[in-house]
């Protein structure tokens, strides 16, 4: 993983990162797990294909969760327990969801979240009101016919969880 160059300035309480390989972005998820606690959100957003269930996967591999991260577009959520001490992780996939929170609430994220890890993939404009402390990550990839594997990625931490994280860290 590559720093942003010096001319291209995050926003404050924000990274850019360059990950260039699958695995890259699952060590990426292994790193960002040291940062997370139970009561965390994290919303990812990026193309189809842009590797937000291979972030997750690394997460799940960091967080030491028990089964495989795997997409859950057709289940939507998927419950991770912890096989130590640490935090569940709930992964959902929003795609499928055309409601905001309203139909979010089946979902019952709202009771997972304090004991839980929660990302949520797709969830802009679904899933902002479960909290005002977030992590966001928008991973944008080259589209089109392409096998290009680079990802320019921006970590934005929202609310007052994470307004003193070194979120540099995650570009080391």
């Amino acid at each position: 993983m590559e720093a942003p160059a010096p001319h291209s300035p995050a926003e404050p309480g924000s990274v850019q990162i360059v990950v260039t390989s699958p695995e890259q972005m699952r060590e990426l998820g292994r790193r960002l797990a040291k940062l997370l606690r139970a009561g965390d959100l994290v919303m990812l957003s990026g193309e189809l294909g842009a590797g937000k269930t291979t972030l997750t996967r690394g997460l799940g591999e960091g967080l030491g969760v028990r089964g495989a991260v795997t997409s859950p577009t057709f289940v939507i959520a998927r419950v991770h327990p912890s096989l130590g001490d640490g935090p569940p992780l709930v992964h959902v996939d929003a795609y499928r969801l055309s409601g905001g929170l309203d139909e979010m609430e089946d979902l019952d994220l709202d009771v997972s979240l304090p004991e839980s890890v929660v990302v949520v993939e797709w969830g802009e404009g679904k899933v902002e009101e479960l909290t005002e402390d977030r992590l966001q990550v928008v991973i944008h990839r080259a589209v089109g016919d392409t096998t290009d594997e680079v990802r320019q990625m921006t970590v934005t931490g929202v609310g007052e969880r994470w307004a003193a994280a070194d979120l540099s860290v995650l570009a080391a």
